[in-house]
């Protein structure tokens, strides 16, 4: 069994990226706790979204509200696994992260060789509405594992979620396991770097290659031989931590040369006015000093009286 604390910022963002799934017939509606309804799943998925966002609302200083969860059994965990045990195992991990009051949602995954779970939820307390501490949060993570391990006789080791994870060129459902992969690996630490990233990546024989403007992702033999058709990493919803980092630095240096760019041009405008009124000033005291135009000036005053 893995647990993985997702670092998805947007509640809509997590709790649509599931329903999405569940569209797609590759998850399903498994569990939910807290809810103002006893069964939210027999309303629209807006109606569940807003369960969330309404909470949300009464702290918009808090950026980053969601609460994003995966619980990854392996194989041979799945197995011994009955229903009502994961619901159990949800709610004491929710309960020991300090989450067992507020309202969330499971998602049962099947979309690739093994069941996996997700909750979605939020970090703003339902009845305070101030932001639940996530203080020591992977501490507290790795006690409710061990816990778990002991009750249910689990098998937590990470090699075992990277056998499960390994691709090849028979993998099914692709575009969901790779998706599924990079919200894996962005829920890792020391993953920040392209270079770290590609380097993990290479363990599943995944890589990103740039194309045009943009990236696809393939799936190799693990000696740079193409064995999927590439995907264009724009269809994916979950994306490499590193890439999103890139935009968010581009973004701001955009936004920055355009603010250089209006600061420039509004010391140029300043420079042209002043240039001339200086040509207006210049232009009156010469004509105060030409002589003809004083001659002109008296017979035009000659003329009037």
């Amino acid at each position: 069994m893995v647990i993985k604390i997702h670092q998805t910022k947007d509640t809509s963002n997590a709790l649509l990226y599931n329903e999405k799934k569940v569209e797609q017939g590759h998850a399903q509606l498994f569990h939910s706790q807290n809810t103002p309804s006893d069964n939210p799943f027999n309303y629209s998925k807006e109606y569940r979204l807003n369960e969330l966002l309404a909470i949300e609302a009464h702290n918009p200083r808090v950026k980053n509200k969601c609460l994003h969860i995966s619980l990854n059994p392996s194989i041979e965990d799945a197995q011994k696994l009955k229903e009502a045990d994961v619901k159990a195992m949800v709610e004491q991990l929710m309960n020991q992260l300090g989450y067992g009051q507020q309202p969330y949602f499971v998602y049962q995954h099947g979309d690739i060789d093994r069941m996996h779970y997700h909750i979605a939820s939020t970090r703003i307390d339902q009845h305070s509405y101030k932001k639940i501490s996530d203080a020591n949060e992977r501490r507290k993570v790795q006690e409710v594992l061990k816990s778990l391990s002991e009750q249910y006789g689990l098998n937590n080791s990470q090699d075992q979620e990277t056998l499960d994870f390994r691709f090849s060129a028979r993998s099914r459902n692709i575009k969901e396991s790779l998706e599924n992969l990079f919200a894996y690996l962005n829920g890792m630490e020391g993953l920040s770097s392209k270079e770290e990233y590609q380097r993990a990546l290479q363990r599943f024989n995944v890589e990103i290659r740039a194309s045009g403007r943009g990236h696809v992702v393939v799936v190799t033999d693990g000696k740079d031989k193409v064995m999927r058709y590439p995907i264009r990493l724009s269809k994916f919803m979950n994306r490499p931590v590193y890439l999103q980092k890139e935009q968010e630095v581009l973004r701001s240096q955009s936004i920055g040369d355009e603010r250089g760019f209006k600061q420039k041009r509004r010391i140029d405008e300043g420079m042209i006015l002043k240039a001339m009124v200086r040509a207006l000033n210049e232009g009156e005291k010469k004509d105060a000093c030409n002589p003809c135009l004083k001659t002109e000036k008296r017979k035009r005053k000659g003329r009037k009286r």
